[in-house]
């Protein structure tokens, strides 16, 4: 079982590339906000059940697929909510079952990710969509960046297409393997 781990800031393309690299490996794509929306839907967000409970579905529905031999892909925004060593933790969950995590980083100009917030299919999930709440959050979600685990491969999203995006996140896969 792989594990891609893609995370980034809010509007860095995590499921536009989580897309396009489903789309090229046949990965199941686990999008974080999956179970964030769900969760959300009757406990607020960042309230102490909200943040039990999201990362109980997180880490469950991981470990089943790596129990049984199943690679995905998860989009993952790190946040102050998010417990510090849940990344490690996904990993050891993997690992304890014979598979692997690829980390992968994606960063964004804070231009570009502002602009980004404004598009519409951001409303499709829960996801931010104010570029003054994101500029008042930014150290935070900056101090959360900073703190995950070294990635194996990493990319501007400005400056790189999903598909090229993609390509290489399935070498590395490939090369994994």
């Amino acid at each position: 079982m792989r594990l891609v781990f893609l995370y980034g800031q809010v509007a860095s393309g995590k499921l536009t590339i989580g897309r396009a690299l489903a789309a090229r490996t046949g990965l199941a794509l686990f999008h974080n906000h999956l179970v964030v929306d769900a969760v959300a839907a009757v406990f607020p967000f960042g309230s102490d059940t909200f943040i039990r409970l999201r990362e109980r579905f997180w880490l469950e529905i991981i470990e089943e697929a790596a129990r049984e031999g199943r690679s995905l892909i998860f989009t993952f925004a790190p946040e102050p909510s998010m417990a510090p060593d849940f990344p490690s933790r996904v990993r050891t969950l993997v690992a304890e079952q014979g598979g692997e995590t690829l980390f992968v980083a994606l960063s964004i100009d804070p231009e570009e990710q502002e602009r980004r917030l404004t598009l519409g299919d951001r409303a499709a999930f829960g996801k931010l969509r104010s570029p003054d709440m994101l500029r008042a959050l930014r150290p935070d979600f900056d101090r959360c960046m900073a703190a995950m685990p070294f990635p194996a491969i990493s990319f501007d999203s400005g400056t790189i297409s999903p598909e090229d995006a993609a390509e290489r996140i399935a070498a590395a896969l490939e090369a994994l393997a």
